[in-house]
Parts: structure tokens; C-alpha cells; sequence
């Protein structure tokens, strides 16, 4: 498995995108709830959520495997509990969510190229 992105749950998207951009970051979407930052060396990103602002959990960590579904079959028979099967979501990528012994939310899935290339990709838009 690859370890693609933390999300980090905020409570004000505007100041937090801003806060990451002056940081350096390279902003490759942009929503009003979700906004995902290539990293500055290196393959990897991470998102910003805009999150339940009582919420106690602040992250999600991801990794990445190709063969997601493989990968969860085997990880079930090992006895490992699933709070989401492998689902395709809007937003391109397929996930299965999980958590662990903390209570800490993993999310396993494949994307492609919609990791660093989804079609609203900032600056992909010709308008």
C-alpha cells in the first residue's frame, strides 16, 4: 500500500486554504467543503474537510492499492470488520472505510489519475 493523504477536518475553509497556499502548497481542487494540496516534493497530497466544528475527530488517513477489492477480501478474512464495502463515489475514486482500535478513520481505495488529475482539476477548466 501506498500512503496517499491525510484530510484534515477545519472549520473555516477560506482561512484554511489560504493558511496552506502561503505555506506553499499547490492547490489541485477547490470546493466550498473540500479542497486537496499536491505536496511540495515528492507524489503526495492531502485535502482539507469542512467538518462538524464539534466534531472530536480531525483526520482521515488514506492508502492506496490498486487492487482495492482484492485487498479488502483478503483483509476480511483476516477478520478485519469494514464500516463501508469498496464504493465508487462521486467524486472518482473507489473507498472502503474502516477504523481502528482508537476509533481513528481509515479509508483504503484507488483513484488512478483522478488522484492528481480529477476532471475539475484547478486550472483544467477552460472557462
Amino acid at each position: 500500500m501506498n500512503l496517499n493523504q491525510v484530510t484534515l477536518t477545519v472549520k473555516n475553509m477560506e482561512e484554511s486554504v489560504k493558511f496552506y497556499k502561503t505555506l506553499g502548497f499547490t492547490q489541485i481542487v477547490a470546493e466550498d467543503h473540500y479542497s486537496r494540496f499536491a505536496c511540495t516534493e515528492g507524489n503526495s497530497t492531502f485535502s482539507l474537510y469542512l467538518g462538524d466544528p464539534d466534531s472530536q475527530s480531525n483526520s482521515v488517513i488514506y492508502f492506496e492499492h490498486e487492487q482495492l477489492d482484492s485487498l479488502v477480501d483478503d483483509l476480511k478474512q483476516k477478520g478485519i470488520e469494514f464500516d463501508q464495502e469498496p464504493t465508487d463515489k462521486p467524486y472518482l475514486w473507489r473507498e472502503a472505510m474502516l477504523t481502528d482500535p482508537s476509533g481513528n478513520e481509515i479509508k483504503l481505495y484507488w483513484a488512478g489519475e483522478n488522484r492528481h488529475n480529477p476532471p475539475w482539476r484547478v486550472g483544467n477548466n477552460p472557462n
